[in-house]
């Protein structure tokens, strides 16, 4: 029997995508999705052993079915104000990988975060804001678990500066969700070199607002590409639960989910975003790119 789908299961997250997202909560439950799923936090050296045991054809079955099922699943885990993190597999073509994207019912599509594909992109979360959303409890998404939901929007991690207690809160979601054969040494090597993006220096300006210093980051305002300004001030708001602060001479009510005039990865109202648009639009005008 298949599960119920949960309240924040979305339909549709691309504007020129049909949707069509499946619901595997089995998936969290089985230890060789982990294995799939954190590869790119198990890198430079880290052995794999120390995750713990595991069949080599058993894991590669699994792998083939996971990325030729063409279903689309995804994981959803609630944010402050509406917002809802998901984390899909791309599986339905063959340019597969793992998105980190964050959705309200108001935008027209989802903003990224971070991949998890060939081309990498990223960070996307520091590691406040990665406990934050694992611990908010609140309802609607794939699962309720903290330590399921850290380990889930783990590989979108990059942080220069975790906390002391980092280690220890790692260790124990990977020695009591995963049976991971050798946690403390998993977890320290894994926030030391964290993942394909490393590590980022994280900043938070006058309106409470968190973007990174990552070269590769949507969330890095220094970047081509960087989300625009009320979509990063939504995105920071709702991953520490409170109000988005108003950009500049918005109004307060510009920047709810439902009246931010920053239409995602267009050149309306951001000025950042229509310099990227005139940039991309004569590279790609160009008969001989420079490169």
């Amino acid at each position: 029997m298949n599960a119920p789908l949960p309240a924040l299961h979305p339909t549709r997250l691309f504007r020129h995508d049909p949707g069509g997202f499946a619901h595997h909560p089995g998936l969290l439950e089985e230890p060789l999705f982990w294995w799939q799923h954190l590869s790119s936090c198990l890198r430079e050296g880290i052995p794999r052993s120390w995750l713990g045991p595991r069949d080599p054809r058993a894991a590669r079955a699994f792998s083939r079915r996971l990325w030729a099922g063409a279903d689309r699943p995804v994981f959803t885990v609630p944010l402050a104000g509406g917002l809802r993190l998901h984390v899909v597999y791309q599986n339905a073509d063959q340019d597969t990988g793992v998105d980190y994207v964050v959705h309200h019912p108001a935008w027209a599509e989802a903003e990224p975060l971070a991949w998890d594909a060939g081309h990498w992109r990223g960070p996307g979360l520091s590691w406040d804001e990665l406990t934050g959303a694992a611990d908010n409890g609140l309802p609607g998404g794939t699962t309720t678990d903290p330590g399921l939901r850290l380990l889930l929007l783990l590989p979108a991690l990059g942080d220069r500066e975790p906390p002391a207690g980092a280690g220890a809160r790692l260790a124990a979601c990977l020695r009591d969700r995963l049976g991971a054969s050798e946690p403390g040494r998993l977890a320290a090597a894994v926030l030391r070199r964290q993942g394909r993006a490393g590590p980022s220096r994280w900043s938070t300006d006058a309106r409470g607002v968190r973007t990174d210093d990552g070269p590769h980051s949507f969330r890095n305002p220094a970047n081509r590409d960087a989300l625009p300004d009320c979509r990063l001030a939504q995105i920071s708001a709702a991953l520490t639960d409170r109000r988005a602060a108003p950009h500049r001479d918005r109004r307060p009510e510009d920047c709810r989910p439902d009246g931010c005039p920053a239409t995602p990865r267009s050149a309306a109202d951001c000025p950042r975003r229509a310099a990227y648009t005139a940039w991309l639009t004569a590279l790609t005008a160009d008969p001989a790119p420079p490169f």
